[in-house]
């Protein structure tokens, strides 16, 4: 952190789906200062994340302050990181509403593929993100995608709306370690500080890995 900076918490996690503005909140922590955790490295782990082996993903928590994206953002790692670090902050972002937050998925992958339409999953599997088929396979763990359709509205807004209602109901006892924000509010930047107990100077949060509405 730079000289001077208050008293923080030695652990944040950002733990919003993607494209709920978790690129933003990584440059955000970056500009401020902190050390974020190496998002590729996080990314790997999600065979681990997915036999719910949190271990590997602990070790990983202690290169730096702050984490985001995969696997901080998917469903139950929040709960072994709490139990693992019970100082830490959790930021929960949100979209304006689910539709929302799956108009801006489809926009994404469709612009990563590249191919003009929604992808499908041979798009997907063929996709060289980390590796081939990393794509397919993090989504499928994720969301339970299939091959037939492996942008299902129904199926990605149902695992998208668990996660928030899990994280609230879990935290709904202890406010102080969770918020729940839009990182698109004017007031983001102000209420992040807040929150982890640094002033405000007028900061203002990045708006990074946008699509087009």
């Amino acid at each position: 952190m730079t000289l001077g900076m208050p008293a923080v918490p030695s652990k944040i996690f950002c733990i919003g789906a993607g494209k709920t503005g978790t690129t933003s909140l990584e440059a955000f922590f970056r500009d401020l200062g902190f050390a974020v955790g190496d998002q590729a490295r996080g990314e790997l782990l999600i065979q681990n994340w997915a036999k719910r082996d949190f271990e590997s993903v602990i070790a990983l928590v202690r290169s730096a302050q702050v984490f985001q994206d995969i696997p901080f953002c998917l469903p139950f790692t929040f709960v072994a990181l709490d139990q693992a670090f019970p100082s830490a902050k959790f930021i929960l972002s949100v979209r304006e509403d689910s539709d929302q937050w799956y108009g801006s998925m489809i926009r994404f992958y469709t612009k990563l593929i590249g191919k003009g339409r929604i992808p499908t999953a041979s798009d997907l599997r063929e996709f060289p993100y980390r590796s081939k088929g990393w794509l397919f396979d993090a989504l499928q763990l994720t969301y339970g995608i299939s091959d037939q359709d492996p942008f299902d509205r129904r199926r990605l807004t149902q695992v998208y709306e668990f996660h928030n209602k899990a994280v609230q109901f879990y935290f709904e006892q202890r406010p102080a370690s969770l918020l729940t924000i839009n990182v698109s509010a004017p007031d983001a930047a102000e209420k992040i500080l807040t929150f982890i107990g640094m002033p405000f100077r007028g900061e203002i949060m990045p708006r990074l890995n946008r699509t087009a509405a």
